[in-house]
């Protein structure tokens, strides 16, 4: 199984999900790192104990990185790249907020080539929809839905694009799934040609905060 694991919540506040996310990070894609909205001005203890549990067990840490679609100076997208991989070992980058616009796609191809050049192994690009298909090429994980369940099931559409893409190279994160519900997310997504998810129960405005049952349930 490959899930993507936004998990948005502070190790002191919630440590059980945390060790349960360790348990089992031989089930994950990789896991989302996101102490401040970032990685903060300063490193987080408790961020930087839970990363070195999770790289111990095997899990890819991906820092959270936000672009702002495409207004976010480089720079400024660099440097938080940079504090992951230096604080919190972080394996690569997970740059949410990104433009689906094609206008854009020159500017992210620069950025996610200068990170490749300062040691961020793994760049995965969260537009949360279909995004123009260039994207998909200087991606290694492209999210292109990222959305509450009743949505996912009944407004989903796939293009054409898509279908020329190894479903390894997609990821879908669909949020307010009833735990029951989960697996069959998971299972969804599949035949969706995404082989990488992350569905989780909580709602907005941080449907991250909760684990996915996933990891504590049946395997799919």
């Amino acid at each position: 199984m490959s899930l993507l694991i936004p998990l948005y919540v502070h190790p002191a506040e919630d440590p059980g999900s945390w060790h349960r996310l360790v348990e089992a990070a031989d089930r994950t894609y990789g896991v989302v790192l996101n102490p401040a909205n970032g990685p903060g001005d300063v490193p987080d203890p408790a961020f930087a104990s839970v990363a070195c549990a999770l790289r111990a067990a095997g899990a890819r840490l991906l820092g959270y990185v936000d672009t702002d679609y495409g207004t976010r100076a480089a720079a400024e997208v660099a440097e938080d790249a940079r504090r992951h991989r230096e604080w919190y070992g972080a394996d690569g980058c997970f740059l949410d907020r990104v433009s689906a616009a094609a206008a854009e796609l020159a500017a992210y191809r620069a950025m996610v080539r200068a990170l490749r050049r300062r040691g961020s192994a793994t760049v995965v690009l969260n537009p949360g929809v279909h995004p123009a298909p260039g994207y998909a090429r200087i991606a290694d994980l492209l999210v292109t839905f990222e959305g509450p369940w009743p949505v996912y099931v009944s407004a989903f559409s796939r293009p054409d694009w898509t279908l020329r893409h190894r479903p390894e190279r997609l990821c879908h994160l669909v949020y307010g799934v009833p735990e029951a519900l989960a697996p069959l997310a998971v299972r969804t997504a599949r035949e969706r040609g995404a082989a990488v998810s992350g569905p989780v129960p909580g709602g907005l405005p941080n449907p991250w905060a909760r684990l996915t049952p996933v990891l504590t349930g049946a395997r799919s």
